[in-house]
């Protein structure tokens, strides 16, 4: 029987993007796992997934020093899936076929000496390798053909799922953390790429002072730092909440009783977090860049620059939108997050697998 290898390894990072796609979608594969071809997981954990999986799935234990050529995996698997661009795991032989996915590109640097930086040069090999690609939205697609060497394969677009495909939720739940006044909420690790500083402006700029603003996500970074420095300049302490890492039933309730989902990021492959709020059918304000407008649609209100007053303006204008026809607002978030299914993700992944088991592509 053929096996398929997914370098899998960043499941471990369930808090991180990454971690996300490899989890959500092996759950998925496991339920839709066809009969005439086997799966490996690459895990360090491989007791936890066997718990949950069982003998749906074969487990391959992973080892950092398997990133060196000389002590890579051996074994001739009939397919390797990178599940991520930026994995350093790679099959000893270089003949057997493979599919790359791609996120993101990494932020860059240096316009004219990008392609000379480690991380680049590891991106551009993986890309040679590939039999096929995928890109998890049309964004990471154009953004790889402009700034890398794309080889002439078969390349797909396939977007996440939502991560929050059901609502779990108990009404008697109370999380650490519970604010009396109403809030805005977002989500991520708290890097320069999120922009979460901008927010902090933003909110002194709105109306309503009661807003507070709630921000979930690791927070020992120097971003974070830089925002806890604002907070105490500007006396926010009782307005602007930095959670660090939340459970996900914790996650649940603050897109459940937030006013709005606010997310100013600067660079995104996908933004999971816009479609877990659209479960919740709350007003999203996002970025009008990369990828979000994409996974965003019609539905959600766009920043399209960081001013306070504008991006307060925005906002108030996109509330008022929203509470003039909620009912029927609400129900086109939900339909739009209902669009992101990691059932459909995993048929085409299945699909592409045997595709390229069967070389008919």
């Amino acid at each position: 029987m053929q096996n398929v290898f997914l370098e899998s390894h960043n499941i471990k990072n369930l808090n991180f993007g990454f971690g996300k796609f490899n989890y959500h979608l092996i759950k998925e594969l496991n339920n839709e796992m066809p009969q005439d071809f086997r799966i490996t997981l690459h895990s360090k954990d491989i007791k936890t997934l066997k718990d949950e999986f069982g003998n749906t799935f074969d487990y391959k234990k992973y080892y950092g020093f398997r990133r060196y050529k000389p002590l890579s995996i051996r074994k001739r698997y009939d397919l390797w899936h990178s599940m991520n661009q930026n994995i350093s795991i790679e099959p000893y032989h270089n003949d057997i076929p493979y599919l790359l996915t791609v996120h993101n590109i990494s932020h860059i640097k240096d316009e004219k000496n990008y392609k000379n930086e480690k991380n680049h040069i590891l991106f551009q090999e993986k890309l040679n390798r590939s039999d096929s690609i995928v890109y998890i939205s049309n964004y990471a697609k154009s953004s790889t053909h402009k700034y890398f060497n794309v080889p002439k394969v078969n390349e797909h677009v396939i977007y996440n799922g939502n991560t929050i495909p059901k609502i779990t939720l108990n009404e008697d739940y109370t999380p650490n953390f519970k604010t009396t006044q109403p809030y805005l909420f977002t989500i991520g690790e708290i890097t320069y790429r999120k922009n979460f500083k901008s927010l902090i402006a933003f909110l002194i700029a709105l109306k309503n002072k009661d807003y507070n603003l709630i921000i979930a996500g690791k927070k020992n970074t120097k971003a974070a730092k830089e925002i806890e420095d604002l907070i105490t300049k500007y006396n926010l302490s009782h307005r602007v909440h930095l959670l660090g890492k939340i459970s996900e039933i914790e996650k649940q309730y603050y897109y459940k009783n937030c006013e709005a989902f606010v997310f100013p990021s600067l660079r995104e492959g996908f933004g999971l977090p816009i479609i877990e709020a659209m479960t919740f059918k709350k007003p999203v304000f996002l970025s009008n860049n990369t990828s979000l407008p994409e996974i965003g649609g019609d539905i959600a209100f766009y920043w399209d620059n960081y001013d306070p007053t504008y991006m307060a303006d925005v906002f108030e204008n996109g509330m008022n939108t929203f509470s003039k026809n909620e009912n029927n607002h609400k129900e086109q978030l939900k339909k739009r997050a209902d669009l992101f299914s990691w059932s459909n993700a995993a048929k085409a992944y299945i699909d592409i697998y045997k595709r390229l088991l069967n070389h008919t592509i």
